[in-house]
């Protein structure tokens, strides 16, 4: 069972830190000096044995000076340890907060007295505090010296912790990249300890001296020991910082997979305590079981293990794809059902249309998002891109201005643009005759995969199915184009998008209103395209053999493509706008005027306090809101002709006198964690981007969870130290050596089996 810290405002408790907690003294005018300290009212009736038995303070409520290590796994108190360091005052800026842990109001008898122990307090500290500064020159005695077998221990646990940064760091895979060399190779783990010990690392040589050449020189139990610790010590590095920051939304990316299982990679975002916006990546959840069980799993990741409250969860998005999709979407519905205010907002990370594509569950659609993605990864390569931009030159050759703005548009990234389905329409012909020249291959300057699957993404782009699906994306989210553009810009620009919304759901009305006059027009051009780059026009065959099957007259292709197309694209992104721009959520990004530049461009006359009470138990002082909100208008509205107004929450937060309105200074932060908001200045190194790059680095079958962690997270402090003392805590030395043993006497008996 963990311990919990009884001292008031204190969350903390022994699972989710390497902080000692002690006991209540059993002495009982100690405990009662403890007690006093902690005013703690409740626990004034109970017995030092039973404050000894159920009840402990964590180190931070003690003098360092009183703290002692009597081995690297054990630390205690001295003998005269008082705690003196409580927060008593958070509370105060929460009052609608419960608290279980009452704070004892004083009167002046009690100041007094307190006053007088503590007193008496210091000068044994200061006296302590002397001799151990007396001491550090000689021996301490008070830390107990390692023997020299333990210190050779920690030496050669700190060379193998090094050793898996690095992997990590420099993105290495454990195992060497051909399957058929690891019989003559040894894993890279192996060949980076074999160059430490040639570089001359005498804790390695120590340990490894007497071992066979080829075997290895650490089991597969000892690696993943060694990866753990790792992968924990920086997570609960960065943890740290989101529990001091209390709000944060919860974002995650597209599925990968290990071992054949899909994990969904999980990312926070929040802001710390410099008031910068931070996302950062913290695990892979497994995403087998069905929606509750996935709700379930992310609650019990966020809370029983991190520390974490999804009451103080402000948002979430989903950069769901492909199949996941729905399963997604049901996830976020089911948190919000337990969490309103966790709301649910696309992510910044992904233009609006196309994420609104992706939330289509149509095969056609689905069908046309992952081509996307394929030709995406398909012109990466520069000779690939060479090729299309010299188709794209032959068949605009007579229009050499359409040419160049179109090899413009094709720079890498175009597939994830908000007029992605426009540039992917104009350049169709272009792109299905690039695909004919690397099929055609005749100079041989492409690989045969490479052929392959140009040949495979133009079969799925001549169909004339998927030229109607591109022509009606295309049409429709020509109404959200600008409404997503304006949601990844500035924070005026995501104000004004917010009321915006009306006008969009109004032309997507207009449209659904008038869809058989629209329907003709889209199709007519959908005809055309096919006509051009020489497209049969049909009904899908899968289709016709259902009606022939169902003994129904045939049906003709424009009435097809209305029922089963246009008429569910159009109710499919109707419906995904409203819920993903409901009332709560608009209210939300209207509370964006707070920003300066925003209150500036509306004269000043903007109306918080009507959108406030989405956020009202978040704010320190609620009930002073009216008058800080009017304080914070006039402070800007009569500033100095050379005050220029800051245009973004996060420029608004490094004010310094912004402390001085603690109700506007919570409200931007909470603000700043919505999914929906960019990321301040690091568009080029996000930690999905930095994700993306680690698994586009290596082959699949080489990917490793624990070393993807260390290498998104290299900016995080990696503390080799507190790595050694957690390995000594949960595995020491005589039991690593006996699981060594008993592993390789398993791998033994299953040889001679």
């Amino acid at each position: 069972m963990p311990n919990f810290c009884a001292a008031p405002n204190c969350t903390r408790k022994s699972t989710q830190s390497d902080l000692a907690f002690f006991r209540f003294p059993r002495d009982p005018e100690r405990c009662r000096i403890w007690v006093e300290n902690c005013r703690r009212a409740d626990l004034e009736a109970k017995t030092s044995d039973q404050l000894n038995k159920h009840y402990r303070l964590c180190a931070k409520h003690f003098d360092p000076a009183m703290v002692c290590k009597t081995s690297p796994y054990r630390t205690v108190l001295k003998d005269t340890a008082i705690p003196t360091i409580f927060d008593l005052t958070s509370h105060l800026k929460n009052p609608h907060t419960r608290h279980r842990k009452r704070i004892k109001e004083l009167t002046e008898e009690d100041i007094r007295k307190i006053k007088e122990r503590r007193l008496a307090s210091s000068i044994d500290q200061i006296a302590s505090k002397k001799d151990a500064a007396e001491d550090s020159t000689t021996t301490n005695e008070d830390e107990p010296q390692l023997s020299t077998e333990e210190k050779a221990f920690r030496e050669y646990l700190r060379s193998l912790f090094e050793a898996v940064v690095m992997l990590g760091k420099q993105s290495i895979p454990l195992m060497p990249l051909k399957a058929s060399e690891t019989e003559l190779k040894p894993n890279n783990f192996q060949a980076l300890l074999d160059y430490r010990m040639n570089a001359g690392d005498e804790a390695l040589k120590k340990r490894f001296e007497a071992t066979a050449v080829n075997s290895e020189y650490l089991s597969v139990t000892q690696q993943s020991q060694l990866l753990d610790i790792c992968e924990n010590t920086v997570r609960e590095e960065m943890l740290m910082e989101v529990r001091e920051s209390r709000f944060f939304s919860l974002v995650t990316g597209d599925l990968v997979e290990f071992a054949n299982e899909k994990h969904l990679p999980l990312f926070l975002r929040f802001v710390n305590q410099q008031n910068v916006l931070r996302e950062e990546f913290l695990d892979f959840v497994p995403f087998d079981g069905d929606e509750p069980a996935l709700v379930e799993r992310l609650e019990a990741q966020l809370t029983d293990r991190w520390g974490l409250s999804m009451e103080d969860c402000r948002g979430q998005a989903h950069k769901a794809t492909g199949i996941s999709t729905t399963k997604m979407k049901a996830v976020a519905i089911l948190l919000m059902e337990k969490y309103p205010l966790a709301l649910h907002m696309p992510c910044s990370h992904m233009a609006l249309n196309i994420h609104l594509a992706n939330s289509l569950p149509f095969p056609n659609v689905q069908v046309v998002m992952e081509t996307l993605r394929r030709i995406g990864a398909f012109f990466q390569a520069q000779s690939t891109q060479d090729e299309l931009e010299k188709a794209i030159s032959t068949h605009y050759q007579k229009n050499e201005e359409k040419g160049a703005a179109l090899k413009q548009a094709c720079i890498p990234g175009w597939t994830e643009q908000h007029n992605v389905f426009d540039v992917l329409l104009d350049m169709l012909p272009p792109l299905l005759l690039c695909m004919d020249n690397i099929r055609d291959n005749e100079e041989g300057k492409f690989a045969a995969s490479v052929v392959a699957d140009g040949y495979s993404i133009a079969e799925t782009l001549a169909d004339f199915e998927i030229v109607v699906t591109i022509v009606i994306l295309k049409n429709v989210l020509t109404f959200t184009r600008a409404f997503g553009r304006n949601l990844q810009g500035e924070t005026l620009d995501v104000f004004f998008a917010a009321n915006s919304l009306t006008a969009v759901l109004h032309s997507l009305n207009e449209v659904n209103d008038n869809i058989d006059v629209y329907h003709e027009f889209w199709y007519e051009e959908a005809v055309s395209v096919a006509t051009m780059i020489e497209i049969p026009v049909k009904v899908p065959r899968l289709f016709l053999r259902k009606q022939r099957a169902a003994d129904v007259g045939e049906i003709q292709a424009e009435p097809y493509f209305k029922e089963y197309v246009t008429m569910p694209v159009i109710h499919g992104i109707m419906q995904e706008v409203e819920d993903m721009f409901s009332e709560t959520n608009l209210k939300a990004l209207k509370c964006l005027s707070l920003v300066p530049a925003v209150m500036g461009q509306m004269k000043f006359n903007t109306t918080e306090e009507n959108y406030a009470d989405v956020y009202r138990n978040d704010l320190p002082n609620p009930d002073t809101l009216p008058a800080e909100l009017h304080c914070w208008r006039i402070k800007w509205k009569h500033r100095g002709k050379e005050v220029r107004l800051p245009t973004t929450i996060h420029e608004t937060l490094q004010l310094p006198d912004v402390k001085f309105f603690p109700n506007v200074n919570s409200f931007l932060k909470v603000l700043s964690t919505l999914p929906v908001l960019k990321l301040e200045d690091s568009k080029s190194d996000t930690a999905s981007g930095r994700l993306q790059v680690y698994l586009d680095s290596m082959p699949p079958h080489q990917w490793n969870k624990s070393l993807a962690m260390l290498n998104v997270n290299t900016h995080v402090k990696h503390d080799l130290d507190v790595m050694v003392d957690k390995y000594c805590r949960l595995y020491p030395e005589d039991d690593t050596e006996v699981d060594a043993e008993s592993e390789e006497v398993a791998e033994e008996e299953a040889g001679m089996k």
